[in-house]
């Protein structure tokens, strides 16, 4: 069949997408040596027919082949046969390693029931199948359900109690604008396939303006920097609304057909003239002026915002209030014009995979994400969590306050399962790891959440080793529980062919089949798309919510106001710096590559950056190694500084590994995992540490 994700030959190149958490979800080409024994895959390079990435790879992506023939890679099933951590192992075959999984569950099950067992994934590979094939199998074992997300929950939902859906812009309409507002996005580093579409408007006209409290290369890049104190975007967009309405730059006649609340907007905005912006946000009165008059001056203006800024108490408010702000000037009114940030919510809605033939069950029991650590050593939670079953994550490196995290890990009566490519942080303290296909050997549809494409992937090689997709891992798990339901066992093939129908208003013809054909196809979108010149919010009346009682009435305020880091009220004294967790380096996306030595090792870091003034109040030097430390824990870092950060602030990269720590302890140990005010989601950044020489 079409889909079989075997290697076809003969075969000399084969199409296929990067399946990171990216926004730009590159098309790629694989060359492929079927003169081998085995067909070998020898050059991978950009797609220069794909519409979005234009034939460029990333550096996180251009060795990618580096990373399947890797000899560190996993390519058998693996028991530990050391403490939990010291990273001793040794392979066994398949059927061992699932009879000794499906004895451990039974047991689990038996004794304390199926809500015993958690499985917890995240977006390590966020093609279709490899994103939704466990939901069957964990429905049929009744194991708890994970709540919750770092990333992207809390800012849709924030978008949505405004605009009534995540919906937005075309990302790539930004051409079209003639003043574009990157606000909390390092858009050339982490979005950069848009950066020529960024261009592209810049050489008709437009003014860029990045505002963010680092300077990321995307500012370096800008036409306008506004660099605020960490956590004071919405101050600063209070500010921008009352000058708007002071200097009467307000659209008036689009908000009155189009939008509700907007006096009581305007009240809020009132409180926030540009000299409490400016001592609130640490900024200068004339850049408060200068930035609302640049952005009021050049209609449309486009807002850009992607996740950087949900990582925060208020972080679901941050985009409330975004959202607002092309409300106010009308600027959807014009091509270009409006806010973007992920278009997953349409790409999502044209795959009908969830509750696909799900076997019925009673709703399991709910455990956030971000608290793992939480109730992986709440002693008191009932019933405990017995097993875990990871795929897709590596959440001691992602997730915020890993030791406490590692400490449940650490578990002797904790019986944990890993599918992983490599030996992990987090696969370093399973009982049992089962090796995983990377993408050029398995056959997946990719949704982008950065355009309105969606893009075939066909495996170009046959897996390595013993090595099997997530659909497969499933189906396998789902044999070894003796569970018996057809559903459990669909192929790929039958998979994609009842999820894309090609029947859906906004993937007419999208199959399968027409996918495999084109290689990429776009969503039924008009390509001057324009959601919201007419109006056509997704609220009951189709108007912006300004206000909400809805808001309101769950103790969030009928409009957004302002409101300070609750990280601790002694926080300010005993850690008096904020700490933020970029991701700085080029050559390694998130946490996957950064153990590689064509990634990481080509890379400096980890370390500190600080500011002058706040190095020279500590008494520290370039190049020294230092302490940053909190009541979680403590890292040794080498210290850099310059003017990447403000006073008050530090940054530590994030994404290295532990083996890249001299204490083994990675940035997360040190991050906030306090939730968002609503929404879901994380406050990593707010965050607060010390610096320290270390002791001579």
């Amino acid at each position: 069949p079409w889909c079989d994700i075997r290697y076809a030959s003969p075969m000399k190149t084969v199409n296929g997408t990067c399946h990171h958490d990216c926004p730009d979800s590159c098309g790629w080409v694989v060359t492929v040596d079927d003169q081998q024994p085995s067909p070998v895959a020898v050059k991978m390079r950009g797609n220069p027919d794909h519409p979005f990435s234009q034939g460029e790879l990333c550096p996180k992506v251009n060795r990618f082949l580096d990373r399947v023939y890797n000899p560190d890679r996993i390519l058998t099933p693996l028991r530990r046969t050391g403490p939990k951590g010291s990273r001793s192992f040794e392979p066994i075959s398949w059927g061992r390693a699932l009879s000794e999984i499906a004895a451990r569950w039974t047991d689990t099950i038996a004794r304390s029931g199926s809500e015993s067992i958690m499985g917890l994934w995240d977006a390590g590979n966020q093609s279709l199948i490899s994103m939704h094939a466990h939901e069957r199998f964990l429905a049929a074992l009744g194991a708890s359900r994970m709540v919750d997300n770092v990333c992207g929950q809390a800012a849709g939902i924030g978008w949505a109690a405004t605009y009534g859906t995540g919906e937005g812009a075309d990302p790539m309409s930004v051409r079209h604008a003639k003043c574009i507002v990157l606000w909390g996005t390092n858009t050339k580093m982490t979005n950069r396939h848009l950066w020529s579409f960024i261009e592209e408007a810049r050489s008709n006209g437009a003014t860029v303006i990045c505002i963010d409290p680092l300077r990321t290369i995307t500012a370096s890049e800008a036409d306008l920097f506004v660099q605020p104190l960490p956590g004071t975007d919405i101050a600063l967009m209070l500010g921008l609304l009352h000058l708007w309405v002071r200097d009467n730059r307000v659209d008036h006649d689009y908000v009155a057909q189009h939008a509700h609340g907007f006096d009581e907007l305007a009240a809020e905005a009132a409180l926030w003239h540009p000299a409490r912006v400016a001592a609130t946000c640490g900024v200068t009165q004339v850049q408060v002026e200068h930035l609302a008059t640049v952005i009021a001056d050049a209609p449309p203006a486009h807002f850009r915002s992607l996740i950087g800024a949900e990582h925060r108490e208020q972080g679901a408010q941050f985009y409330r209030l975004l959202t607002a702000l092309p409300v106010l000037l009308g600027s959807w009114r014009l091509p270009g014009g409006g806010a973007s940030r992920s278009v997953g919510v349409f790409t999502r809605a044209i795959a009908e995979t969830v509750g696909l033939d799900q076997p019925s069950q009673r709703v399991a029991r709910s455990l956030s994400m971000v608290h793992m650590g939480r109730w992986l050593t709440d002693t008191a939670l009932a019933p405990r969590v017995e097993a875990l079953l990871i795929w897709n994550f590596n959440p001691l490196v992602s997730l915020p306050n890993a030791e406490l995290i590692r400490a449940g890990l650490s578990r002797d009566d904790l019986f944990t399962v890993v599918h992983e490519q490599f030996l992990t942080d987090t696969a370093s303290y399973a009982d049992i790891v089962l090796p995983a296909t990377t993408q050029i050997e398995a056959t997946d549809v990719v949704q982008s959440w950065g355009s309105f494409h969606v893009n075939w992937n066909q495996a170009a090689i046959a897996p390595l080793g013993e090595s099997v997709s997530n659909s497969e891992l499933f189906r396998r798990l789902a044999g070894a529980m003796g569970f018996t339901d057809p559903a459990l066992f669909l192929s790929d093939e039958e998979f994609l062919c009842r999820s894309l129908t090609g029947s859906h208003p906004r993937a007419q013809g999208i199959t399968p089949d027409a996918l495999r054909d084109a290689g990429t196809l776009r969503l039924t979108v008009d390509d001057e798309y324009m959601p919201h010149a007419h109006g056509g919010f997704g609220t009951i009346d189709g108007k912006a919510m300004l206000s909400s009682p809805a808001m309101a009435s769950q103790g969030l305020g009928s409009v957004v106001a302002y409101q300070a880091s609750t990280e601790g009220p002694s926080s300010a004294t005993a850690f008096p710096l904020s700490l933020m967790t970029p991701k700085i380096h080029t050559r390694f996306l998130n946490g996957s590559y950064a153990h590689l030595p064509s990634h990481g090792g080509r890379e400096t870091g980890p370390w500190v950056e600080l500011s002058p003034a706040d190095a020279a109040d500590r008494g520290i030097q370039a190049g020294e190694t230092v302490e940053v430390f909190n009541d979680r824990a403590v890292l040794r870092l080498t210290a850099r500084i310059g003017d990447v950060v403000r006073d008050g602030l530090v940054a530590v990269p994030w994404g290295w590994h532990a083996a890249a720590h001299p204490d083994g302890r990675t940035v997360n140990a040190l991050t906030n995992d306090a939730p968002t005010t609503f929404g879901g989601g994380v406050a990593y950044s707010d965050t607060m540490v010390e610096v320290r020489r270390l002791s001579s």
